[in-house]
């Protein structure tokens, strides 16, 4: 018998896949990203070793245990989707002009994952 009296062992936390751990990765890289943004720029990605240009990003997903999926609106204004294995994975966050001016500048990683705490904009353009 354990210390206590107990014979009963703490549940364990089930490992995240590869495809949990990368997205999760990405959303924080996001959000941080974002944040030293200011009021004339939004986010787009750019994926190395690929002509497709830039991803206008408006979410990000994943399948266990191994694939993880962009999707957003190309430079052409397109909806495009990316599949992609963990493995295969290469992104670059950049800052693009925003597509309209009189709107404000979107912003998408407070949207990304429950337990945002940084407002609405989650920019460094907020007052």
């Amino acid at each position: 018998m354990g210390v206590g009296g107990s014979m009963t062992k703490s549940p364990r936390a089930k490992p995240k896949s590869p495809a949990k751990r990368a997205h999760d990765i990405l959303i924080l890289s996001i959000r941080a990203f974002e944040s030293r943004l200011d009021a004339e720029q939004e986010i787009a990605m750019g994926f190395a070793g690929d002509e497709a240009g830039i991803l206008r990003i408006e979410g990000i997903g994943f399948f266990d245990p191994d694939i993880v999926t962009f999707y957003g609106i190309d430079d052409s204004g397109a909806r495009t989707q990316l599949i992609q294995h963990v493995s295969q994975m290469s992104v670059t966050l950049r800052a693009v002009a925003r597509t309209s001016g009189e709107d404000p500048p979107r912003r998408i990683g407070f949207q990304l994952n429950a337990g945002w705490t940084g407002g609405d904009s989650g920019d460094a353009s907020a007052s």
